[in-house]
């Protein structure tokens, strides 16, 4: 975690041989920005990543964050690390200049976490010890939903075997970044045979609603927040919220119907199980920002007592 001396929001990219660094030995174009404020750069960019072994998201033992993206420009790969109080910013492919000029809105250079109080000693202390953790957007509202979508109603590990077999099998290799793959864009999700669905373990729904949306992605895009999304088939409030936190930043999109965000929230904020609407009537003295603490108190380490077998992980590649 940093703080960054430089109010400026960020500083143009550089191009040409004085601008180029290597990963491995690719050249890519660089950015640094100097965030004015503490700044988690995992923190605040581990929501994006769908697992441990995901083909779009890489974290190095030096702490470089690699995220692959299908940009409107095309396929590009981006490296962020800390160099010095800078964040520099790498990036690859016909993307690198999108991908370099959205990094402060990525690390949450619109977020207002400073309008936020905490009112809880749980909240309180979280704020106090992540106060570089900030929501960022992406900008890519399909990019967003397709794995919302593979996450719903199933466990995890279920839906991460999904989205890194169809990403190995359909996404191109990203640019500079060996070993990783750019999810495709929406007309290849359109042209995935049913046999392959059914290898990925997604079932007939899902794989229709992903379908579905990536028929009319282009007018998601144009409206990241707005009712567009829940007018689509299969996709709910909890997946409209998982989508909005990810690709527009939103700090109080709350992931109704989650499995363990009530527990979560009921034993943090008050000592107690609660179901989806006790978890709303206790998050609503930080309406604007309930997304935020719900981030918070993921942070703290807390996890509700498991009581029961472990659910396990369904395989529909078998059916």
């Amino acid at each position: 975690m940093r703080q960054g001396s430089d109010p400026v929001a960020g500083s143009p990219a550089k191009a040409g041989a004085a601008g180029e660094k290597t990963a491995g030995r690719l050249p890519g174009r660089v950015r640094e920005w100097r965030p004015p404020w503490p700044l988690d750069l995992l923190g605040t960019l581990s929501p994006h990543r769908r697992g441990p072994h995901d083909p779009a998201f890489r974290v190095e033992r030096d702490g470089a964050v690699w995220r692959a993206s299908h940009t409107p420009g095309g396929p590009g790969t981006l490296r962020l690390r800390w160099a010095g109080d800078a964040v520099e910013a790498t990036a690859w492919g016909a993307g690198a200049e999108w991908l370099l000029d959205g990094v402060p809105e990525l690390l949450g250079a619109d977020d207002v976490p400073e309008e936020f109080a905490a009112r809880h000693d749980v909240v309180r202390e979280q704020v106090r010890k992540r106060p570089g953790l900030r929501i960022g957007r992406t900008r890519r509202v399909f990019e967003a939903l397709v794995p919302a979508v593979m996450e719903q109603k199933v466990l995890a590990e279920e839906a991460w075997r999904g989205w890194g077999y169809l990403l190995r099998r359909f996404g191109e290799p990203a640019p500079g970044a060996p070993r990783m793959r750019v999810p495709p864009p929406p007309e290849v999700w359109v042209r995935i045979p049913s046999w392959e669905w059914h290898r990925s373990g997604l079932e007939a729904v899902r794989a229709r609603t992903i379908i579905g949306a990536a028929r009319v992605a282009g007018r998601l895009e144009a409206e990241p927040s707005g009712p567009r999304l829940r007018s689509l088939p299969g996709i709910g409030v909890w997946t409209a919220a998982e989508i909005r936190q990810r690709a527009a930043g939103d700090p109080d999109a709350v992931s109704v119907g989650d499995y363990h965000l009530p527990a979560l929230v009921g034993l943090a904020l008050a000592g107690r199980k609660v179901d989806d609407a006790g978890m709303l009537e206790l998050l609503e003295p930080y309406a604007g920002h309930r997304y935020r603490v719900i981030r918070l108190l993921e942070s703290s380490g807390r996890r509700p007592p498991r009581r029961g077998p472990r659910l396990p992980v369904r395989d529909y590649r078998s059916f």
